[in-house]
């Protein structure tokens, strides 16, 4: 995996490990008598996958431009991640006037799964920067 770029490691494990957690989500659900794409199951995954991705290459497009800025575009993004969940995925949620531990699961597993690979390329990339640039 070494000859493979930054960006295109942080998106082949974010696929990945996206897909498996997915798959499991959907067969759990499906265990328990639910419709295994229901509660936007899919485009929670899809969304979140978009959306790490896009921050990380986000965050790797300024590194050198806003180096001290950023842990705040990070934050920013994870801000907007609960943004977009607030308009699209809590309104129909809340339907029925409360939010099941179906629902919650299908918006946060996959939210702090691509949170964890997200953090990790950022931690990597503030390392590999101060490797370029030490102090």
């Amino acid at each position: 995996m070494k000859n493979i770029s930054f960006l295109g490691r942080c998106l082949i494990l974010l696929s990945l490990v996206l897909s498996i957690s997915f798959g499991i989500h959907a067969l759990m659900r499906t265990s328990n008598g639910l419709s295994p794409f229901g509660d936007l199951l899919v485009w929670s995954y899809l969304i979140n996958l978009v959306l790490a991705f896009g921050i990380v290459v986000f965050i790797h497009s300024l590194r050198h431009k806003m180096k001290t800025q950023l842990g705040f575009l990070f934050i920013a993004g994870s801000f907007l991640k609960f943004l977009l969940f607030f308009i699209f995925f809590y309104p129909s949620f809340t339907e029925d006037e409360r939010i099941t531990q179906s629902e919650f699961s299908s918006f946060f597993v996959p939210y702090f799964l691509a949170l964890l690979i997200e953090t990790y390329f950022t931690a990597v990339l503030l390392k590999n920067l101060e490797k370029e640039n030490p102090l």
